[in-house]
């Protein structure tokens, strides 16, 4: 495997190289992305949260959703906070707070496993102002927001009473229920921020820890636009013809970048354009795994339920497509 990807890479540095120009286009595309679209998204969901995480504010955040979500889902207010913000603040926001209540021991391991099953969701202001004019979509708008945010909920719903039934939640006793999945007495966690530590002190490392993320992201999403200068240069010696190559490129970089994928199929395929998104790529499968990596959350049990909720969403729009609603 060693030799299979040093090839790979060297393979990559020689295209780079003999196609400066079009590796410079994918390069400036995920850049260009990533400052215009990324930072002033969903930057300042960072830094505002991870003040809220830090000084534990979460919880009374999440009171006034909780009578709803909370029961609905049978999960704690940290939990419910977890379900808001990866469904409303976008794309990898679920999985950052996830990881950042877990690594503070507000949630279990089994509570995080389970949120990041279904919480790590394109942001409903994106899919609205970007996607649905995107591929065309004039009307029945509610119809598209079922099927990216309501299928997800729906599938969590399920899990929650199904594979995670007997989940125990942060401070509650355990009762044994056959074929759940319990752990030991967990404690309760001390509320209030620690006394300390100032606001400013828990601001400044709320900017630091978002800045290095943002960073982080904004890597992942260069290095997967710049991928694309592979399977384009193969098809130029392959002498593919355009029509084909027209049609499985963009494909290909909305199964690697997103974004720019989505903005190169335009509106020609849009259900192959709304089957990407609740899978999110591969480039948001690398970034999920640069916020997870310092924890023992899995990866694999992740990408199994993004598949899983992928093939949900294809059947969901298929039927909406076959009945004429695009």
């Amino acid at each position: 495997s060693q030799k299979i990807l040093t090839a790979f890479f060297l393979l990559l540095a020689s295209l780079m190289l003999l196609y400066s120009k079009e590796s410079l286009y994918f390069a400036l595309t995920g850049l260009n992305l990533w400052f215009l679209k990324m930072i002033p998204t969903l930057l300042p969901f960072m830094i505002l949260s991870g003040i809220m995480v830090r000084m534990n504010l979460t919880e009374g955040f999440a009171g006034l959703f909780y009578p709803l979500l909370g029961h609905m889902f049978s999960i704690g207010k940290n939990g419910v906070y977890c379900i808001i913000m990866g469904f409303l603040c976008g794309f990898p926001m679920g999985a950052r707070v996830i990881t950042e209540l877990y690594e503070r021991d507000r949630l279990t391991k089994t509570e995080a496993q389970y949120l990041l099953c279904f919480c790590n969701n394109i942001g409903p202001i994106y899919f609205v102002s970007f996607v649905l004019p995107t591929i065309g979509v004039k009307s029945g708008v509610f119809l598209w927001l079922m099927g990216m945010y309501g299928l997800p909920l729906i599938y969590g719903f399920l899990l929650r009473h199904t594979v995670y039934r007997g989940m125990v939640q942060r401070g509650q006793p355990v009762s044994w229920i056959p074929g759940g999945e319990n752990s030991l007495s967990i404690p309760p966690v001390s509320s209030g921020p620690n006394p300390g530590q100032s606001l400013l002190y828990h601001v400044d490392d709320a900017i630091q820890a978002a800045m290095h993320s943002i960073t982080s992201l904004g890597g992942y999403m260069i290095c997967f636009n710049l991928l694309n200068l592979v399977p384009q240069v193969l098809f130029q010696q392959m002498h593919i013809n355009e029509k084909m190559s027209s049609l499985l490129l963009p494909l290909i970089n909305g199964l690697l970048e997103i974004t720019s994928g989505i903005s190169r199929i335009g509106n020609r395929f849009p259900l192959a354009v709304l089957v990407l998104l609740p899978f999110g790529g591969f480039s948001c499968m690398a970034q999920t795994y640069s916020i997870i990596r310092h924890t023992d959350l899995s990866l694999g049990s992740y990408i199994r339920h993004k598949v899983g909720l992928t093939l949900l969403t294809a059947f969901y729009y298929g039927i909406l497509t076959m009945a004429g609603f695009t």
